[in-house]
């Protein structure tokens, strides 16, 4: 299994990237191929609205940083995306990638019954937040579930981490749940 993971916080040792690593460890026992691509480190833009993927050309248009990453997910068996919330929604980093994945919708997406590119894929959202109310931006995962399930993920595990922002620690039932989740995507 090729499992790709695509870090949505600004900070290189954010919460919701050390339970990414915890997943990508434990499946990495387990015999999966792990790839990381820190979003922050990257030099790209925001889909373009260009359309060039919905003529004959099956990919963005846009040439820069995270079209390797676009690549990697296309050939990946599950995705992985972290973020913190910000402002009561995904980082501003991971925003960008979502809406690049619109290239991986077909030209007739609207109508057809199968819109997605892709192969099937699974998908892990990771979600950490400085708030300990768990009703709070708990609709966070929703707002983006239509687009996943359109893009073929068709199996999706969520995990959040409440009440875990910076000079805190991360709880290990959270990081158990992490293990579990690459078990889980491991078979």
């Amino acid at each position: 299994m090729k499992i790709v993971t695509l870090l949505g916080s600004p900070r290189a040792d954010s919460h919701s990237s050390a339970i990414a690593q915890r997943l990508n460890d434990t499946a990495a026992q387990l015999g999966a191929d792990t790839q990381t691509f820190a979003l922050n480190k990257m030099s790209y833009r925001g889909c373009q609205g260009c359309y060039a993927c919905k003529t004959p050309l099956d990919h963005c248009a846009v040439k820069d940083d995270l079209s390797e990453a676009l690549e990697a997910v296309r050939n990946a068996d599950a995705l992985v995306l972290t973020t913190p919330v910000y402002y009561g929604d995904v980082t501003a980093q991971l925003k960008g990638f979502i809406d690049r994945t619109f290239a991986y919708l077909k030209p007739d997406f609207l109508t057809n019954p199968a819109p997605s590119r892709l192969a099937p894929k699974k998908l892990v959202f990771i979600i950490t937040q400085g708030h300990p109310d768990e009703n709070l931006y708990a609709d966070i995962y929703q707002r983006n579930a239509t687009c996943f399930t359109a893009i073929g993920f068709t199996e999706i595990h969520l995990i959040r981490a409440c009440g875990v922002g910076p000079g805190t620690t991360i709880p290990e039932a959270v990081m158990q749940q992490a293990e579990a989740t690459a078990r889980a995507l491991m078979s």
